[in-house]
């Protein structure tokens, strides 16, 4: 196909190519895979200026979504792609390859690093990509510490995201430094939250979260303004319409007193130990599972609780008269139970179930957030979202609901999200909604800074 770029997709091009070191807080549909993947061909093969290219992505993204969209592109064809994925004899043998373009999953990005310097140090890189950006929002992964080393020796680093601050501001200290080496927010993350931030959850010990000074906010959106150029998808696509529909799941009156007894039980085991983020998550994560249906026992086997979101999704099916739904599930379980229930579902494995899908084949597909929430352009197979559990990230729940609404769709988009009543199935929707508005205010603030679409 001959690209003819977008506007914006033309005001993006032109940032990546005058700004060494950028970030693209682009919408998901906008075409961010394609604009990068121009800018490279024009920095390798008409400007001189780079060689050699390191793309960092989510794993489905970086086995299908790069080179899928380069062989789509008349001006992309030229680009040398490989493909540094698989075991470890694999990946050494795609780094060995003549390419243009490396592409390497994020779980393998301390791999690689530890592989660069076992061979003298040999980090060559031109031009990093971080697709998904937000991925390294936590300065204590491992992933974030390993490149952190190295990325300052590229003269080029782009860093792709949709969702900078996922939960709250933050999370952009990590990735910004990504991009300037700590120029603009700080050198360390202690002193960006003593700088910017005040304490907020926490008990006698330890601080849960943190919320921004008076005024911080807007002096965070100033510092980073000059690297980072922020679009939002309805501001520059005709987008269909999108209906948000809430489905209230009821459980039985016996259920619902075991849920209550259930939660009063743990919550009180929880109050009397050591309370911790990680027990405060084990809690809720508990109580979700048994709003979803079922409990696991610590030996991995689980028990029935209930059986009446799998009824609130039958019905969703019945009444969508045979359109294909893209089903979201929170636990293995919930996959297991669907899959038992309706005999022609299908979990999504691999790009032979994206072709199927987007052909119409699949009439009920089964797709895990964390697996299928970046990437993946599903929305010609369908335009039902059911949400059989919702996920506590923003990032996720925002990238899921875009594998369907995006450019490219040509119908109405309904999200069914099921809430079990009663339950902390209602507090995780809430969750998401507070959420968003915070991240929203630093994609509009980078708007204003630029003016018109952006």
């Amino acid at each position: 196909m001959k690209y003819v770029p977008h506007k914006y997709q033309q005001i993006a091009l032109e940032k990546i190519l005058n700004t060494p070191k950028v970030g693209l807080l682009l919408d998901m549909g906008l075409g961010k895979t394609v604009v990068t993947l121009t800018a490279i061909e024009d920095l390798i093969y008409n400007r001189f200026e780079i060689s050699k290219v390191l793309v960092i992505a989510p794993l489905r993204v970086a086995e299908d979504t790069w080179s899928r969209e380069a062989d789509k592109w008349d001006h992309l064809k030229e680009l040398r792609i490989s493909k540094v994925l698989g075991t470890v004899s694999q990946r050494r043998r795609a780094l060995m390859q003549e390419a243009d373009i490396y592409i390497i999953n994020r779980e393998n990005v301390v791999w690689l690093t530890n592989e660069l310097s076992s061979v003298g140090d040999s980090w060559d890189f031109d031009m990093v990509v971080i697709d998904e950006l937000s991925s390294f929002k936590s300065s204590k992964a491992q992933r974030f510490k390993a490149l952190k080393r190295y990325i300052t020796r590229s003269n080029r680093v782009v860093g792709l995201t949709g969702t900078p601050a996922p939960n709250g501001l933050i999370d952009l200290w990590s990735q910004i430094y990504l991009l300037d080496g700590g120029e603009r927010l700080g050198r360390t993350i202690t002193g960006y939250r003593e700088r910017y931030f005040l304490p907020d959850k926490r008990n006698q010990t330890t601080v849960f979260s943190y919320k921004p000074k008076k005024e911080s906010e807007q002096a965070i959106y100033d510092k980073i303004s000059d690297i980072c150029v922020s679009m939002s998808a309805e501001d520059w696509l005709e987008m269909p319409e999108r209906i948000d529909s809430v489905q209230h799941v009821k459980l039985s009156t016996s259920e619902f007193k075991m849920y209550e007894e259930f939660e009063k039980d743990q919550y009180m085991k929880f109050i009397q130990g050591e309370i911790t983020a990680t027990n405060a998550a084990a809690l809720t994560n508990k109580l979700l599972q048994f709003a979803n249906g079922a409990m696991y026992f610590d030996d991995g086997s689980y028990t029935i609780t209930s059986d009446k979101k799998l009824d609130a999704l039958a019905e969703i099916v019945d009444t969508s008269q045979g359109q294909p739904i893209l089903c979201f599930y929170s636990y293995r379980h919930d996959c297991e139970r669907i899959l038992k229930k309706f005999k022609n579902a299908k979990k999504l494995c691999d790009a032979n179930d994206i072709e199927k899908w987007n052909k119409g084949e699949i009439p009920l597909l089964l797709a895990h957030p964390a697996g299928a929430g970046h990437g993946l352009n599903l929305q010609t197979g369908g335009n039902i979202i059911v949400w059989f559990g919702l996920t506590w990230s923003l990032e996720l729940y925002q990238q899921a609901n875009a594998r369907l609404y995006r450019q490219g769709q040509k119908n109405t988009v309904i999200i069914h999200h099921l809430i079990t009543d009663g339950t902390v199935d209602a507090r995780v929707l809430t969750s998401l909604q507070s959420k968003s508005d915070v991240q929203n205010e630093l994609l509009d603030s980078l708007k204003e800074k630029y003016g018109g679409g952006l």
